[in-house]
């Protein structure tokens, strides 16, 4: 069985102060057990997004960073 609640998050940080300090020290340990961590992980920020994707070298491309690298490093150290 599941109940799904819909309350925003002014009303849930007002029923979370209700509670008696016993439950809050409780739901925080619950929280801070890595329940935080693991959504943290599983949601990316607008940066990470980017990155994950954004254009990637084929093995062509790859090959050519590689031999220019190589032209430029012998350019520098004459």
């Amino acid at each position: 069985m599941e109940i799904t609640i819909d309350i925003g998050y002014e009303q849930l940080l007002a029923a979370i102060k209700k509670l008696p300090a016993a439950k809050i020290k409780q739901l925080k340990s619950v929280l801070d057990d890595g329940l935080i961590h693991d959504k943290a992980l599983s949601e990316h920020s607008e940066f990470q997004n980017f990155l994950l994707h954004g254009p990637v070298m084929n093995a062509e491309q790859y090959e050519n960073h590689l031999a220019n690298r190589k032209q430029f490093n012998k350019w520098r150290t004459k």
